[in-house]
C-alpha cells in the first residue's frame, strides 16, 4: 500500500517510521499568558449598590469638577475631553445619568468617565464615587474565604490615625520641636495643613488609647500597619517620634504613612514606611499620584523624584506631574502604573551623587525599555528639588527641565565618569555595555535610533556600533514569585482581556465591536462565563439594549462568575491603544484555538487506535490546518 503525504509517498513499512518521526519532531507550541500577581481576591459590588451609586451621582455637577461645562437650555455642554475640538459636542441632558459626545461617540456614566478620563480601574472608579457621594457599597460574598478585617475598617483606622498625628503636631507640646524643624526647612504651616503632615508621639500608649476610643480594635490596628506585635513585648506603635506624611489612594483616602525622623537620637533610618497591608503595596504605590493623576494623564509625562517631601514641594510649586517611589527602589510595578496612564515622557530629578546617578541609570533603562522617552535633570551637587525650590524658586526647576539631557547622553556620561576614555580598551568596554543595554529594549525604532545616537556621541562609525545588524526582540516570560501552588487559569485571563475592551470602552466601542464580531463567536471562548457574557453582549447590541458592565452584573453571579469579574475589573485600560490591544488579544485567542485543534489531531494519531487510512486522513488534516495560520479580520465576517 502506498501512502501520500504532501509530495512524498511511502510504503507500509516506511509509514511506521514516518509516524515515529512525527511524534519525535512534532513542534509543540505554548501560549504564554501574563501571570497575575499573588493578590488576595476581592469581592465585587452588588448590582443594587451600583445602581444606587449611579442614581446618587449628579452627573453634570460631578463632571464639572473635571472639565468646564456650560448649561444651555435642558442640556450641559463642554469641549470633549476625549478628542480635540473647538466647538462643544460633549453633552449631558438634564436628569440623565449618561454623557454623550456627538463628535467622537464617547458615551458612558460617571464610572465610565473616571475610567476613561482618570485611567482608573472599574473598582477604583466605583470606590472613588462611593467616597465622594457617601454611598455605602454592598459586596457580594467573597469568592474564597479571607480572614482579617475588611477594607472599610482599615480605611477608618488609618483616617483616625492621620487625624491624631496631625493634631499632635499642631497642638501638642512635643509638636513644637517638630514644627520648628519643619519651619527651618522652609515648610510652611499652610503646607503642613494642605498635606496633613503629623507627628507620631514618642510616649507609648497614647496613640493606641486614641484608636481604641475610636472603636479601632487590635486586629484592625495590626492589619492597618499601625502597630506591631512582638513575642513577650505586647503591642508597640509602628511609628514613634517621627513626622508622618499620609499616603493617599485615588479617592483621597489614607492607605499608609511615610515617616521621617527629625532627631538624630530616633532609632532607625531617616524614613520608614507602613509595612505591606491589604491597602498598601509599596511596589506599586506612587507617592503623589493622587494629586497628579489628571494632569499626567492629559500631558502624558511625569517627573520622578527620590523623596516624598521633594514630591510634595514640587506639587505645591505647581509641578503637578511629580511622583516618587514609596519606601522602595523604583521598580517595574511603578513603571507599569505610569504606562497605564499613557505616559510617553519622564523627567528624572535625582540627586547628582553616585547613588543618585546609578538610580537614574536603572530607572531610565526601565522606561526606555518600554519605549518611553527619558530626560535627566542635572541637579547641582548637594542639592535636591526641595532645596532648589527653596533657594531659587520654580524657575530654577523649569530651567533644569528645559536643559535636561536625553537618557543616552546621561548614561554615557555616567559610565564614563572617573574612567579614562582616552584608553581605547576602556572606551570599547563602555560602548559595548551601552550597546548591549540598548539592544535589550523592546521597541525596534528606539533601539535603532539610540544606536545611531550612540555612534554620534562616541564619534564612531555606525557600522562599529552595529546599527545595521538585524534586531531581534527577546521575549521574556515573567512568573509571579508569590503565585504559590494556585493554578492560573490562562483561558480566563485571556478572555477577560478580550471582553474588557467591549465592556469598558465607550469612545471606540463600535469599531472594537465590529472587529470582535468579525473574528470571534461566543462558542469560541472556553471560559463559560466569558462565553455567556459575550453572547448576551452581542444579543443586546442587536436589540439596542444597554450593555455596560452594570447591566450585565447578573451574569457574574456564583463563584466562577465572581472570579471572572475580579480578573475582568482589576486591570486598567489604555484607551489610546485600545484597537491595538484588542486585536492582539483576539489574535492570541485565535492562535490558541488553532493550536489546540492541531494538538487534538496529534493526540488522536498518538492514541494508537487509528487505522493507517484514518491516520493518513488525520495527518492531511493536520497539514491543512498548519498552513491556515489565523489572522485577525477587520471587515470580513467570520
Amino acid at each position: 500500500m502506498q501512502i501520500s503525504l504532501g509530495s512524498k509517498r511511502y510504503d507500509a513499512r516506511q509509514w511506521k517510521d514516518v509516524r515515529a518521526l512525527f511524534y519525535c519532531h512534532y513542534n509543540i507550541y505554548n501560549i504564554f499568558f501574563n501571570v497575575i500577581w499573588g493578590l488576595p481576591l476581592m469581592s465585587f459590588f452588588t448590582k443594587e449598590s451600583l445602581e444606587l451609586l449611579r442614581q446618587r451621582v449628579e452627573l453634570p455637577e460631578f463632571i464639572s469638577s473635571f472639565i468646564e461645562m456650560q448649561r444651555t437650555g435642558a442640556a450641559y455642554k463642554a469641549l470633549c475631553p476625549f478628542h480635540d475640538e473647538k466647538t462643544p459636542s460633549f453633552s449631558i441632558q438634564r436628569g440623565d445619568k449618561h454623557y454623550h459626545c456627538f463628535g467622537c461617540g464617547a458615551h458612558g456614566d460617571a464610572i465610565q468617565f473616571l475610567m476613561d478620563f482618570q485611567r482608573l480601574s472599574f473598582s477604583e472608579a466605583v470606590e472613588f464615587l462611593a467616597e465622594r457621594f457617601h454611598v455605602p457599597l454592598e459586596r457580594m460574598e467573597e469568592p474564597q474565604d479571607r480572614s482579617g478585617p475588611n477594607k472599610k475598617s482599615l480605611f477608618d483606622a488609618l483616617d483616625a490615625a492621620s487625624r491624631f498625628f496631625h493634631f499632635n503636631l499642631m497642638e501638642s507640646e512635643e509638636g513644637r520641636e517638630a514644627l520648628n524643624y519643619l519651619y527651618a526647612r522652609g515648610i510652611t504651616k499652610e503646607f503642613i495643613q494642605n498635606f496633613q503632615l503629623g507627628l507620631a508621639p514618642a510616649a507609648p500608649g497614647i496613640f493606641q488609647q486614641y484608636l481604641r476610643a475610636n472603636k479601632v480594635n487590635t486586629e484592625v490596628m495590626l492589619a492597618a500597619g499601625l502597630v506591631t506585635e512582638r513575642q513577650g513585648q505586647g503591642l508597640r506603635d509602628f511609628f514613634i517620634d517621627r513626622i508622618t506624611i499620609p499616603v493617599l489612594d485615588v479617592a483621597g483616602r489614607v492607605i499608609g504613612f511615610t515617616a521621617r525622623k527629625y532627631k538624630e537620637s530616633t532609632y532607625g533610618g531617616k524614613y520608614i514606611n507602613t509595612s505591606e497591608t491589604l491597602l498598601f503595596k509599596k511596589s506599586r504605590v506612587l507617592f503623589g499620584l493622587n494629586y497628579c493623576r489628571r494632569r499626567i494623564t492629559k500631558e502624558k509625562r511625569a517627573i520622578i523624584v527620590e523623596g516624598q517631601l521633594d514630591a510634595l514641594k514640587m506639587i505645591e510649586a505647581g509641578f503637578t506631574i511629580t511622583v516618587a517611589a514609596q519606601g522602595t527602589a523604583f521598580g517595574e510595578g511603578h513603571v507599569q502604573e505610569l504606562l497605564k496612564l499613557g505616559v510617553e515622557q519622564v523627567y528624572l530629578a535625582f540627586d547628582s551623587d553616585q547613588a543618585g546617578r546609578e538610580a537614574a541609570s536603572k530607572v531610565g533603562d526601565m522606561f526606555q525599555t518600554k519605549g518611553v522617552e527619558v530626560l535627566c535633570l542635572r541637579i547641582p551637587v548637594g542639592a535636591d528639588p526641595d532645596s532648589l525650590l527653596r533657594d531659587a524658586g520654580a524657575e530654577a526647576v523649569l530651567g533644569l527641565m528645559k536643559e535636561a539631557v536625553d537618557y543616552l547622553t546621561f548614561v554615557l556620561a555616567h559610565r564614563s565618569h572617573a574612567a579614562n576614555t582616552d584608553s581605547p580598551a576602556i572606551k570599547t568596554q563602555i560602548v559595548q555595555k551601552i550597546s548591549e543595554q540598548v539592544r535589550a529594549w523592546e521597541d525596534p525604532v528606539m533601539v535603532h535610533e539610540s544606536l545611531r545616537k550612540l555612534a554620534q556621541l562616541t564619534d564612531l562609525p555606525e557600522s562599529l556600533i552595529g546599527v545595521e545588524q538585524p534586531y531581534s526582540q527577546t521575549t521574556v516570560v515573567r512568573k509571579s514569585a508569590v503565585a504559590g501552588s494556585a493554578e492560573v487559569d490562562g483561558d480566563m485571563i485571556l478572555e477577560a482581556d478580550f471582553l474588557r475592551w467591549l465592556l469598558f470602552m465607550g469612545q471606540l466601542e463600535s469599531e472594537l465591536l465590529e472587529i470582535a464580531k468579525n473574528n470571534l463567536r461566543p462558542e469560541q471562548l472556553k471560559n463559560p462565563v466569558a462565553a455567556k457574557v459575550y453572547a448576551e453582549y452581542l444579543e443586546r447590541e442587536r436589540s439596542s439594549q444597554p450593555k455596560n458592565i452594570v447591566d450585565l452584573m447578573d451574569f457574574f453571579e456564583g463563584e466562577s462568575g465572581q472570579l471572572f469579574f475580579e480578573e475582568l475589573s482589576k486591570k486598567k485600560i489604555n484607551r489610546d491603544r485600545a484597537q491595538e490591544f484588542l486585536v492582539g488579544t483576539i489574535q492570541k485567542i485565535l492562535e490558541r484555538n488553532w493550536m489546540e485543534k492541531r494538538e487534538s489531531i496529534k493526540q488522536k494519531i498518538q492514541s494508537g487506535q487509528c487505522s493507517d487510512d484514518e491516520a493518513m486522513a488525520l495527518l492531511k488534516e493536520f497539514d491543512r490546518i498548519r498552513k491556515e495560520v489565523p489572522r485577525v479580520l477587520y471587515s470580513q465576517s467570520v
